[in-house]
């Protein structure tokens, strides 16, 4: 599924998009030296922003064929959920180790200051499902790009062959317009 220019125009015109970005924290030198560390703790403070950030997504996701909404730890938990009961999709946590019960399948990746992991229940995406990605921003893109391996995998499909077609990502940091 691809958002066109004239969708993205749109939100970027929308007030509620100004809103959201001013509320959104720029920590510098977090977690480590050079890192610019987009906070949305301030955001969450602030119901009706918070509100109008899940609306956005549900406005530009509902009808679109979302099966699953699948959540990075542990920003994702904290839109995905909303938004999967919004558009009638089913969620999917993907987690840091350890921290699922049952079989998992595992993903490691590379971010801008260091590696890490995501794990996912086995048979939790479906052959035809149509994944939205939640997570807080796009640094390097190796998170996006291990939910994506996990959501297609055969594993997390219960061995079936198919792998897992319109998987988007939502990133709020997205939302922020470019100075």
């Amino acid at each position: 599924m691809v958002v066109s220019d004239e969708e993205k125009r749109k939100e970027m015109q929308d007030p509620r998009t100004k809103g959201i970005a001013s509320t959104i924290r720029v920590v510098p030198n977090f977690p480590k030296p050079g890192i610019m560390f987009q906070d949305i703790t301030t955001l969450l403070l602030n119901p009706p922003v918070f509100k109008d950030t899940i609306d956005l997504f549900i406005e530009r996701y509902t009808g679109k064929g979302i099966s699953v909404v699948a959540g990075v730890e542990a920003r994702g938990f904290i839109f995905g959920p909303p938004i999967a009961l919004a558009i009638g999709a089913k969620f999917i946590p993907l987690r840091k180790p350890n921290k699922l019960p049952g079989e998992v399948i595992s993903e490691e990746y590379v971010l801008e200051y260091g590696a890490d992991c995501l794990e996912m229940h086995v048979g939790a995406a479906q052959p035809g499902d149509h994944a939205l990605v939640v997570d807080d921003l796009v640094a390097t893109g190796g998170t996006l790009c291990a939910a994506i391996a996990l959501l297609g995998s055969r594993e997390a499909q219960g061995e079936a062959a198919v792998h897992s077609s319109g998987v988007s990502l939502l990133a709020i940091y997205c939302l922020r317009p470019k100075m």
